[in-house]
């Protein structure tokens, strides 16, 4: 199996995975998984997030999920419990499916860890 079916394959167990989970079986997008990823790394899950919080919830997934790529680093919690990251090296500029696959990637990899999805 090809690395880009490998991806396409894993990617599939994530969105189905979350979409039975969180979205009674609609599909998720990127956005939504990438800002589920945030709620789990900040651990405050039964709580409503404003609007602002929600941008800054989908910054600490990307964070998270960028950070093993080398292109940010935990760098502390403050006093409301709330990630924060340094950028280590900046993004490359990217096409938009570019950034989706790299997204997807990330995804896939972070679900690969928790040992979610094998």
């Amino acid at each position: 199996m090809s690395r880009d079916e490998q991806l396409k394959n894993r990617w599939n167990k994530v969105v189905t995975l979350l979409s039975n989970q969180f979205a009674d079986g609609d599909v998720l997008d990127l956005d939504a998984i990438i800002y589920l990823i945030g709620v789990q790394e900040l651990g405050q899950f039964k709580q409503a997030f404003k609007k602002d919080e929600k941008v800054n919830l989908m910054h600490i997934g990307i964070c998270r999920l960028l950070q093993p790529y080398g292109y940010y680093e935990f760098d502390f919690v403050d006093k409301d419990g709330w990630p924060h990251y340094t950028i280590k090296e900046e993004l490359p500029p990217l096409k938009a499916g570019e950034q989706s696959i790299l997204m997807k990637d990330a995804i896939v990899t972070y679900f690969l860890e928790k040992e979610l999805i094998d």
